[in-house]
């Protein structure tokens, strides 16, 4: 069905909640295995109904932040999801204590049932009021970076259209469009501090009613992070600086002689070329008619995916004012459909988009038959694996979307994959120590963004801006806002995409069929075991990181 005529209806919550107690009530009562398995599948259909309608009301909204319908629905949303929880969370504790768990796992295995374990550890029904106020804040960041109208270049621009500004170059622009970004950014900064101080505090007050010291060991329960716990997220961020960050450094030094400065300003930092960076050549409608090409070039699999994408509308990616800004994918169960939400604005990052973004969706594609749905969900990690290494598979088809430039554009995405690792990981350390120690000022969580950015971005000159000399720059990165602890997982799964890169390059059949049981295996195992199981290293060891870096920057050296 095509995304325009997918019917949204509210699920209002005494209907909602009764048909789950229901099902819960018909699933405790089975005399049979035969009787549970029954029961727990109307259930998950059920759900993933409401869950359906769910996205169709975020999708439409992000689309356009004014429609006031779709404002209403995400704002009701944002209440429904919590007072929802108590009845799935007796859902999880009657799956686990079940007399026939032993016939479900032999079904299933024991993943869900130890992810049941995981999420019963995130709740309690006193904390719903909480919840919902947490949803209304992430809701409130995001409205309010939809909102943003920056006069630039005899123009009114979103956030999103000012970027191909800050890659200019001409110096003066670069530096002119920063300060007309972050203007907007210094004139909203008491409203930033405000809604990231109360997400705090509600966040802690939550973790404090769930019996935990503070919100960082609720905030990996959240994530169902199984197979690896705190200490070996810190042994990684340790070998991202022993290891990424003087490569990074060694980037940045190169970079500069390049484009003809000493130092790089933080308005130098996107500008990789004197003459310009890499940029598409074509419109939209070209972009996507290669895409098209790309993908059913790629392999069968990827053809049948990215013809079932456009004939049922399942992109949108012009930005607009209105629209929120950034990307994302989408999964619509109701009718097993991804959706790709973007914000073309002429730069490399729109062909990123449509192989990061195209990644997420080509791996929900496929993991659309899995049951039970909690399997087909992959952790945040392995879903990062699988859009990132998308990146790189699809190299050999750049020359269709950057003509004469495609070798300057691989040096700069391999080059900014590198880069990005260290920002990724100092997002990361930069969470643990506010939700340690939640009593920070706003003044102290600056200083302390601020001494992060020496430790992970020792090249960057911040001088003369005071959204980054004040060490405001978080504030800008959403996921800081709405989905704390995600950040690392870019991280951890860039180091495992760059080494499908560097199999890809020796061997591409293979390096790609690694990739697609990689995809198919969705969330039926944990990330270690994916890695382990599809003969890939983990990034928690240092060898693994070194050994990635090096490879990078063999072939940025030998490609010069």
């Amino acid at each position: 069905m095509k995304f325009s005529q997918m019917k949204y209806t509210r699920p209002e919550f005494e209907p909602v909640n009764g048909k789950l107690m229901s099902l819960l009530q018909r699933f405790k009562d089975a005399k049979s295995s035969d009787e549970a398995f029954a029961a727990y599948k109307e259930a998950d259909t059920y759900i993933q109904h409401v869950y359906s309608m769910f996205a169709l009301a975020y999708i439409r909204n992000t689309l356009d932040t004014r429609d006031e319908f779709y404002d209403a629905e995400r704002d009701y949303m944002d209440e429904l999801g919590p007072k929802l929880m108590p009845v799935n969370m007796e859902f999880m504790t009657a799956l686990i204590q079940s007399p026939f768990r032993k016939e479900l796992e032999a079904a299933w295995g024991t993943l869900l049932f130890d992810k049941a374990e995981m999420e019963l550890k995130t709740f309690k029904p006193e904390i719903v009021p909480d919840l919902q106020a947490e949803n209304k804040l992430g809701s409130e960041y995001d409205k309010l970076m939809a909102s943003a109208q920056i006069e630039f270049d005899g123009k009114t621009l979103t956030l999103a259209q000012l970027k191909p500004y800050h890659e200019d170059p001409d110096r003066s622009v670069r530096e002119a469009s920063l300060r007309a970004q972050t203007g907007w950014f210094m004139l909203h900064a008491e409203k930033l501090d405000s809604i990231f101080d109360e997400l705090v505090k509600i966040r802690t007050r939550i973790a404090k009613t769930l019996g935990y010291e503070n919100f960082v060991e609720l905030g990996y329960y959240r994530k169902k992070r199984i197979c690896y716990n705190i200490e070996k997220v810190e042994g990684f961020r340790k070998g991202v600086v022993d290891y990424i960050v003087p490569i990074a450094t060694q980037l940045k030094a190169e970079q500069a002689k390049r484009i003809g400065v000493e130092t790089i300003k933080i308005y130098d930092d996107p500008c990789e070329y004197l003459e310009g960076n890499a940029k598409p050549v074509g419109t939209a409608d070209d972009i996507f008619t290669h895409g098209k090409k790309m993908y059913h070039e790629l392999s069968s699999d990827t053809a049948e995916f990215i013809d079932f994408m456009l004939e049922n509308e399942l992109f949108d990616v012009l930005t607009r004012p209105g629209k929120s800004g950034g990307g994302y994918c989408s999964y619509i169960a109701d009718h097993k459909s991804p959706f790709i939400f973007a914000n073309f604005n002429g730069t490399s990052g729109d062909i990123d988009v449509l192989t990061h973004e195209a990644g997420h969706a080509f791996a929900a594609y496929e993991a659309r038959e899995i049951y039970p749905s909690a399997l087909s969900e992959y952790s945040s990690e392995t879903a990062e694996v699988h859009s990132m290494s998308m990146e790189f598979f699809t190299w050999p088809w750049m020359e269709g979307f950057f003509g004469n430039q495609t070798k300057k554009y691989y040096k700069s995405h391999l080059g900014s994959a590198l880069t990005f690792i260290p920002y990724g990981t100092m997002v990361d350390e930069f969470q643990h120590h506010i939700y340690q120690k939640p009593e920070l000022s706003p003044k102290e969580r600056n200083d302390l963004w601020l001494e992060l950015e020496g430790k992970y971005r020792p090249y960057l000159d911040l001088a003369g801006f005071p959204f980054y000399g004040e060490g405001r720059r978080w504030q800008a990165q959403a996921h800081i806002y709405e989905t704390p602890f995600y950040y690392i997982d870019y991280c951890l799964a860039e180091v495992v995409a760059l080494a499908f890169w560097a199999e890809d390059q020796k061997d591409h059949g293979q390096a790609w069929a690694k990739y697609v049981r990689l995809t198919r295996l969705a969330g039926t195992k944990t990330f270690s075991d994916l890695l382990s199981g599809a003969g890939l290293p983990s990034p928690f060891v240092p060898e693994t990181i070194k050994s990635i870096a090096c490879a990078a920057i063999e072939w940025l050296e030998s490609n010069n």
